[in-house]
């Protein structure tokens, strides 16, 4: 059950999504170091979600079915704003670092609340390996997600670091950056289906 869970975790982790773009994005426009704060927020703001989520949280969707709707369009709402947000981050690599803020610890921590990928995994991990939700089962499946997701999450912000030798010039960054928030805007997609 632990490989399972574990796999899950690296799987659902390192595939694209909301916060990986949004990290290969800030690793590009940034550096690593300086998205560091984005990735703990991450990272840990997930972790927290999943151990909210398992020990009361999911009943409310059970119990008041609105929530999810809402849920949905404040998401879809606040992720068209990141994208639109991301294509204005438009200095080239080298002067992006000296002006420009990425996401703080704060504001990736609550990004969770509202990115659907996020409540995707957290819902689905508490139902296939916490569903008794006893604290144990569902702070094991924290844990779990949280060991393996900080790695995960760096792999996007080093690619996107990497990616800074090419993205010289400003033409090739808002190239890079409207790349970008298509593919987050791109990423809804699951979310809009009925």
């Amino acid at each position: 059950m632990l490989s399972a869970l574990a796999l899950f975790a690296l799987v659902s982790s390192i595939t694209p999504g909301p916060n990986n773009l949004m990290l290969m994005a800030s690793g590009a426009n940034f550096g690593f170091a300086r998205t560091i704060p984005h990735m703990l927020g991450i990272g840990i703001g997930f972790t927290v979600m999943i151990v909210l989520v398992g020990i009361g949280l999911m009943q409310v969707f059970d119990t008041f079915p609105v929530a999810h709707l809402i849920l949905k369009v404040v998401s879809i709402a606040y992720l068209l704003w990141l994208a639109a947000k991301i294509t204005r981050a438009g200095a080239p690599a080298s002067e992006a670092s000296a002006s420009g803020t990425p996401l703080s610890f704060l504001q990736a921590a609550a990004f969770q609340w509202v990115n659907p990928k996020a409540w995707t995994m957290a819902l689905t991990a508490i139902s296939l390996y916490a569903p008794d939700r006893t604290l144990w089962s569902v702070c094991m499946v924290a844990v779990v997600f949280g060991v393996i997701n900080l790695p995960s999450v760096s792999t996007w912000t080093v690619l996107g670091q990497q990616m800074r030798r090419i993205l010289t010039n400003p033409t090739r960054l808002t190239a890079f950056n409207w790349t970008m928030a298509a593919l987050l805007v791109a990423s809804l997609w699951p979310v809009l289906r009925p």
